[in-house]
């Protein structure tokens, strides 16, 4: 009745072992259970408002009963940095043992989120994640736990331009993406999803810094400060850049990577090539090459 359409059911994992239920269980044996019963409770609220068309949530703790109730996990609280442990290279990782684990749609926060000691968060550090979450089943940025010290979407005209860019793309790719949902869905078949989903070759059970985003789009984001290539890993298959139209074949590729054109390819014989590259957003080349971070 406040006009709520959607919200992140933080926490919920929380449960005190030496707390007294009114169940009266053991909160030890419960504790484990906690998160699926916290989804349940948001999702019981939206079905008591008859609302479930109209409202969504997600979560980022679960157990096995939360996919029954929880329409989306995210990947906690990435610092605002490039470190693998717990910075965006981490986000892929995550977000593949999530779909792996049974939980086949997942997103993250745009820009990471836990600020601590020395960590700022940088312009190109929003930037890149910002390129990588528009090819994502959700794109939602953070200001973070500590605003004043991480750069925001809207602190000058080319950190603005870049990020109506990527929610552009990530618009664009609306049809292909309810298709993915659709499957994961009906099928359970993660929308995100590792290289050796599709592809049985021993170097993809690996890769962790890409992935597909359903069966035809393989995504390679730049996750190192100041790089402006990376080197992509591609299955045996005939793939095609999304922003060049260049062709490559399986195997390591050395591939540009200028800001806001980030290593994306789609299957040369997927039904939804020519529909993709077709798309406006993705054609042309930038112009500001001087405005990168």
């Amino acid at each position: 009745d406040i006009g709520m359409s959607g919200w992140m059911a933080d926490f919920g994992e929380y449960l005190p072992v030496d707390c007294v239920l009114y169940s009266g269980e053991d909160p030890a044996l419960v504790h484990n259970r906690w998160p699926a019963i916290w989804a349940q409770l948001n999702r019981e609220a939206i079905c008591e408002r008859g609302a479930e068309a109209e409202v969504f949530f997600f979560t980022r703790v679960g157990h096995t009963g939360t996919i029954a109730h929880s329409d989306m996990m995210w990947t906690g609280d990435q610092h605002v940095d490039w470190s693998v442990d717990d910075g965006l290279p981490s986000v892929i990782p995550a977000t593949l043992s999530l779909a792996m684990s049974g939980f086949p749609i997942a997103h993250s926060d745009v820009g990471g989120y836990t600020t601590i000691l020395h960590m700022r968060r940088s312009r190109e550090l929003l930037m890149r994640w910002a390129e990588m979450n528009a090819f994502s089943p959700l794109f939602r940025s953070h200001e973070g736990n500590q605003p004043a010290r991480n750069v925001q979407f809207d602190d000058n005209a080319g950190l603005l331009a870049h990020m109506a860019r990527c929610t552009a793309m990530h618009a664009a790719l609306k049809e292909y993406l309810l298709a993915c949902e659709k499957e994961a869905c009906e099928a359970g078949v993660p929308m995100m999803r590792p290289l050796f989903y599709h592809y049985d070759e021993a170097p993809l059970y690996t890769e962790k810094s890409e992935y597909l985003l359903g069966r035809e789009l393989l995504v390679a984001p730049v996750l190192a400060e100041g790089a402006a290539q990376r080197v992509c890993l591609l299955p045996q298959d005939r793939w095609i850049h999304l922003f060049t139209g260049q062709e490559y074949a399986g195997g390591r590729v050395t591939v540009a990577a200028p800001m806001g054109f980030l290593p994306v390819f789609v299957r040369a014989q997927s039904p939804w090539c020519e529909r993709l590259r077709a798309l406006k957003i993705f054609k042309g080349k930038r112009e500001d090459a001087e405005d990168e971070p």
